[in-house]
């Protein structure tokens, strides 16, 4: 894997562009949590496929599909940027996140369950925190058991499983996320048995979109309290998201929300996890990819306008200087 070029916005987020022996191409991000220092938390963002074949409404990872990143492929994402900032693999960061939410659905790659049983003996990394964010594909049943196995063998406390489920009427889910999948139902029972006392709550994440509905009442049939946790996002401005007409319900100069309010009336604890509005810039927001920007496409409004550095033109100005 050659990484070959990257954004030049380090203090928030820094996208990087790789090819592979095949020719293929991936990128994978580091971000941070401004005011939150990198020696307090630390993010790392993989992908896990070349591309995704679901074509989720607002995902621009879905414009292509080229298969699946090997368990080599992923592990060397990771440790391009663990290397770069801790050369000896010793993370001292409490909060070191991995998440498989950047290029690709990680269900429908088996060898993310590989990485997942390898990734604790490759660093001294006592925060580290696998995070794994899913649309839950139908067929994906297999991996979601043995997920649960490699959460209760390595991880415990130390696990985030996040569900996108975006909005809680079943026939607009498969509007926005066009594959067959489980239900909320298939989610409620799952999350009841990959959940254990003094473990992280199973996540239902939320992003906004104005006319997708998100009633409180059909969360409680469902999805008790004590066990899932609710984290609602805006609709990050993607060149599917404006194709489609999906307009995020929080914007930059007004992110309150009278759901939250009514979602914690239900019981449930309630995230709005906005981030950086200059992320959108950077396209470092998870389903963006760029490469595309790099073959000279047009930027959504909003969104992808930092240029890139080809990684050759710096390791040449390195030498000159």
């Amino acid at each position: 894997m050659k990484v070959y070029a990257r954004t030049e916005y380090s203090d928030i987020a820094t996208v990087y562009v790789a090819e592979t022996e095949k020719g293929r191409h991936l990128e994978f991000v580091e971000s941070l949590q401004p005011p939150i220092p990198k020696d307090k938390k630390w993010v790392l963002i993989v992908s896990s496929l070349y591309g995704c074949p679901i074509g989720c409404r607002f995902c621009d990872a879905g414009g292509f599909y080229q298969g699946k990143i090997s368990k080599a492929d992923m592990l060397r994402q990771i440790d391009y940027l663990v290397r770069k900032s801790y050369p000896d693999g010793r993370v001292p960061v409490p909060k070191f996140k991995i998440q498989f939410a950047r290029m690709g659905e990680p269900a429908l790659n088996p060898a993310v369950l590989e990485v997942l049983e390898e990734l604790p003996s490759l660093y001294s990394a006592p925060g580290l925190l696998p995070t794994v964010s899913t649309i839950a594909p139908e067929g994906a049943d297999s991996f979601f058991e043995r997920l649960r196995e490699i959460k209760d063998r390595f991880y415990k406390e130390r696990f985030q499983l996040q569900f996108s489920v975006h909005s809680t009427d079943e026939s607009v889910r498969d509007w926005l996320m066009p594959t067959k999948k489980w239900r909320l139902d298939d989610i409620a029972s799952y999350g009841r048995r990959f959940h254990r006392s003094n473990e992280r709550k199973v996540t239902l994440n939320f992003a906004l979109a104005e006319g997708i509905p998100v009633d409180p009442a059909v969360l409680l049939k469902h999805f008790d309290p004590s066990r899932f946790f609710i984290k609602i996002t805006p609709v990050n401005p993607t060149r599917k998201s404006g194709e489609n007409g999906i307009v995020s319900v929080i914007q930059h100069d007004n992110p309150q929300l009278a759901l939250m309010e009514e979602l914690r009336d239900a019981g449930y604890e309630v995230l709005l996890s906005i981030g950086e509005w200059e992320e959108n810039n950077i396209g470092s927001n998870c389903g963006q990819q760029v490469l595309d920007i790099l073959n000279g496409g047009d930027s959504p409004e909003n969104a992808y306008t930092y240029s890139f550095m080809k990684m050759e033109e710096e390791r040449e100005k390195e030498k000159r200087d």
